[in-house]
């Protein structure tokens, strides 16, 4: 039976025209991960406040998603600084619409304060628990705007209900979760960072030069871009006052302005364009920039494309989905050294992080930039590798099935004294585990399968750590690869186990670190094309992160399998396998079955089944064999 999940987002609808004063990142989380989730097998609707009178009541968006339009206020745009006053009418109209559907909500997903005020309000009505995404604090809001953040005074109180009240806290980066203890005093072990996400889909490399033909700009300027939400904390201004400041201009350097809220830059319309054009004209930098005014998204992906660098400082951003785009097209990023910026760009490898509004600090970088063709096409390609390798929204989404499971399976029974019981409750809670797994890891298994059988082919190997009983599960998975599954005319396939050599890991372990006994082996042994499959029942464990992290400097492939929600590890692998629960011992015996079936997938592609072999021997196979 399918999970079904209530999105609310009250003022950030999937389906509103982006790059507005009200619409941005919000709309990009909602609804990208609720499409991925929806691929995930989960029923999702996503509640949000109806600001037209012309929407149709739900739209049904994508597969298994849809967008509800809910009565709250006035059936107009209205400033989400103004809504909270509308909640107690979006609350009860939502409740009334899930009496009338007769649905049975397994989650709520808020987003946004007011929306979790809700979804805090409904689990009080029926019981139903709830996660929440902030998406931005108030305190923080507050800290940086003072006097000109207009959010009500009650904000930073609701905010602090909900960090009591809410089952789970997703934190889109490491600030922000040590935001939450800081100012709200949040329990950290609700918390739970998850990034945001891109779409591999939307945005991709393409050839510079062709994007710059399509939008029709000048094919051998130095193009910087700016993209976002024309609103003062988001440091446009920063820029443009950089742009005066940059030296050595070997190239015509040219800044473009996407945003507003209108496809043509309306200063007339919109102080914050007016007042940054007004910037650019005492600055002296005016016919070097271009406000392209707001982009359709389908046009995006030319911008970021077309640009040599994309630059984004503002003064603090929770997160920002931006600089992800833009890295995901090939473009280094230069941004704030704030929030989720900071944790995105990964400093003098994909980009730099420069202080918020320091426009000499920018323009010295941009200056660096401009002047190092071959830094920037190094930084490019580890932009690529950075995004496609950690904030795809395939990744996020599967980090946050894990956290809906774990929030959402129920605790293990205490065993009872009597035999009978505990063996009863042990047998149910395998079959659960097993039929979960069943149904969530068919496509990683076959995944894996492929990655392995192809290293084999190719003549590559495959190495296998873990510690504890997983270094057990290691050696067993090796020993079934060198030796035989269930082939038994086969040729050995070359898999290490790297547990086995006692005399590496107590000498590597006692005099430089237990932590870095597998990364060193890692080191000695793993070569591009290689795998890497690590298992971990916890996902945290230091020295396989450790090892995974050199095998990736080293173009390996990573296979993690893990349990208890992914762990850090899910961080650094390629494919994940991880087992539906929070029991160490449930986790170890789907791991068993896991490298089981890894094994006879592995040896179907490359030697093909148990009946052919048979049946080319003349042996009968028989239905039992077969099952």
């Amino acid at each position: 039976m399918k999970r079904k999940i209530a999105f609310i987002s009250e003022h950030a609808s999937p389906l509103a025209t982006l790059g507005g004063v009200d619409s941005g990142g919000q709309n990009v989380y909602v609804g990208e991960l609720a499409k991925h989730l929806a691929q995930l097998g989960f029923d999702v609707d996503v509640f949000t406040r109806c600001d037209n009178e012309k929407l149709p009541a739900i739209v049904n968006w994508f597969g298994n998603v849809r967008i509800i339009h809910i009565k709250a206020g006035p059936q107009h745009f209205v400033e989400k600084e103004r809504l909270l006053e509308f909640m107690d009418e979006f609350t009860d109209n939502l409740e009334g619409f899930i009496h009338s559907e007769n649905i049975l909500y397994d989650l709520i997903h808020a987003n946004f304060f007011m929306s979790a005020l809700v979804a805090a309000e409904l689990k009080v009505r029926l019981q139903t628990p709830f996660v929440v995404t902030f998406h931005a604090l108030g305190a923080i809001r507050k800290k940086y705007q003072g006097d000109s953040d207009t959010f009500p005074k009650e904000r930073i109180v609701i905010e602090k209900r909900i960090v009591t009240e809410a089952d789970h806290i997703i934190a889109e980066c490491p600030q922000d979760r040590d935001d939450l203890i800081q100012y709200y005093q949040a329990d950290s072990e609700k918390i739970t960072i998850i990034p945001c996400g891109f779409s591999e889909q939307e945005f991709h490399p393409m050839d510079r030069q062709l994007a710059r033909m399509v939008l029709n700009l000048e094919t051998n300027d130095f193009i910087i871009l700016q993209l976002g939400r024309m609103v003062k904390r988001k440091g446009v201004d920063n820029v443009i006052r950089a742009l005066s400041k940059v030296r050595d201009k070997s190239l015509p350097v040219r800044l473009i302005i996407v945003g507003g809220e209108s496809e043509q830059a309306d200063a007339t319309n919109n102080a914050e364009i007016a007042r940054l054009q007004n910037i650019a004209e005492a600055e002296g930098v005016r016919d070097a920039i271009v406000f392209a005014g707001r982009k359709n998204r389908d046009l995006l992906k030319y911008y970021y494309a077309a640009a040599d660098i994309f630059i984004t400082t503002p003064w603090y951003e929770p997160f920002g989905i931006t600089p992800l785009e833009a890295m995901a097209c090939g473009t280094p990023v230069i941004g704030s050294n704030v929030g989720g910026i900071k944790y995105s760009v990964d400093d003098g490898r994909t980009g730099y992080l420069v202080p918020p509004e320091d426009p000499g600090a920018l323009a010295e970088k941009i200056s660096e930039l401009l002047e190092n063709p071959e830094l920037l096409k190094k930084m490019r390609h580890n932009a690529i590798r950075r995004v496609q390798f950690h904030f795809t929204w395939a990744k996020v989404a599967d980090r946050v099935r894990a956290l809906y499971e774990r929030i959402l399976t129920p605790e293990e029974k205490e065993f009872e004294s009597h035999a009978l019981e505990f063996i009863d409750e042990s047998f149910d809670h395998a079959i659960r585990t097993i039929q979960r797994s069943k149904q969530i890891l068919t496509g990683s298994l076959i995944q894996a399968g492929n990655l392995l059988a192809d290293c084999f082919s190719s003549g590559k190997k495959v190495l296998v750590c873990g510690n504890g009983g997983s270094a057990a599960e290691s050696q067993h998975l090796t020993a079934e690869l060198v030796g035989r599954f269930e082939l038994s005319n086969r040729k050995a396939l070359p898999a290490i186990a790297l547990n086995v050599d006692t005399s590496i890991i107590t000498a590597w372990g006692n005099d430089i670190g237990y932590e870095h006994v597998f990364a060193r082996q890692v080191e000695a042994y793993g070569k591009k094309g290689d795998v890497l499959l690590c298992f971990s029942t916890s996902g945290q464990s230091q020295n396989v992160i450790n090892a995974m992290q050199a095998a990736l400097d080293r173009q390996m492939t990573c296979i993690a399998l893990t349990g208890k929600g992914g762990g850090e590890m899910t961080s650094f692998a390629h494919v994940n396998i991880v087992v539906p629960s929070n029991n160490t011992q449930r986790i170890q015996e789907l791991h068993l079955h896991i490298l089981h079936t890894l094994c006879h997938l592995v040896e179907v592609k490359l030697f093909g089944s148990r009946d052919v072999e048979r049946k080319k021997s003349g042996l009968e196979v028989k239905k039992a064999d077969v099952l």
